[in-house]
């Protein structure tokens, strides 16, 4: 079998997620044009997505795959604390907790000799 031969397995996949996925974005832009930003709605959404990731998150340190899932769980949880911590020490920048978070995990992992 060459490279070239399934290759319309790849485009089928691409396609079918854009076909699922872009028409509720675009139902969603429609409807969220319509909806005041104090509405209950708007904050039942932002509810739900908050709890969506936050889902993610805790699926990710409490049952990784992987190389974390080697890891011991204080490092997991360590390192999400010192993101935390790094999060509100920075007046609420996300981008120094998770790249704290990701570095002390790094040198967490490198230093028991993953």
């Amino acid at each position: 079998m060459t490279v070239l031969e399934g290759w319309w397995a790849y485009v089928f996949i691409a396609i079918a997620g854009w076909l699922a996925t872009d028409i509720w974005r675009w139902l969603g832009v429609l409807a969220g044009n319509r909806l005041r930003e104090d509405s209950e709605v708007l904050n039942w959404v932002r509810a739900v997505a908050t709890a969506l990731v936050a889902a993610v998150i805790a699926k990710l340190i409490l049952y990784p795959t992987g190389i974390l899932e080697q890891s011991p769980l204080w490092l997991r949880l360590g390192s999400i604390a010192a993101g935390a911590a790094a999060f509100f020490i920075s007046r609420q920048k996300p981008a120094v907790g998770i790249a704290t978070a990701i570095g002390v995990l790094a040198i967490g992992l490198w230093a028991l000799g993953f």
